[in-house]
């Protein structure tokens, strides 16, 4: 007999993603005067590490294949843990807080900008990334 946690956690699975998706790798965003930066390292499983100053967080995200029809990808992100310290902002980030961003590659692919909405007008960034370095 199959345990119904079993089933649940099964269908609950997600399927990895493509390995050339423009996302998995590891990205840095300087912030503010570039006296902080924080490290994204987007897993090709789903999941992600950050840190920034003294915070580590980490959580788990939703990413489709493909752009939208105005090229962005929409990134739905839930930390699942964190340490309870200070990021580059100031702020101490909360487990279960969710986001919802859109993100915009460049065409080389070694830059993205974040932006709250389908629209260059409320984005920060640019990430760019970081090559020899483990994910």
């Amino acid at each position: 007999m199959v345990s119904l946690a079993l089933v649940f956690h099964a269908a609950q699975a997600k399927p990895p993603l493509a390995a050339n998706h423009p996302i998995v790798g590891v990205w840095r965003l300087a912030v503010g005067d570039g006296r902080c930066a924080e490290t994204y390292r987007f897993r090709g499983d789903g999941t992600s590490l950050v840190t920034s100053a003294r915070e580590v967080s980490e959580s788990e995200f939703d990413i489709p294949s493909i752009p939208s029809e105005k090229g962005f990808y929409k990134l739905e992100d839930t930390i699942t843990k964190d340490n309870g310290k200070q990021a580059c902002s100031g702020e101490v980030m909360m487990v279960g807080t969710r986001a919802t961003n859109f993100l915009r590659f460049h065409p080389s692919g070694e830059i993205f900008l974040m932006c709250a909405t389908e629209s260059m007008e409320t984005c920060v960034g640019p990430f760019e990334r970081v090559r020899g370095e483990g994910i």
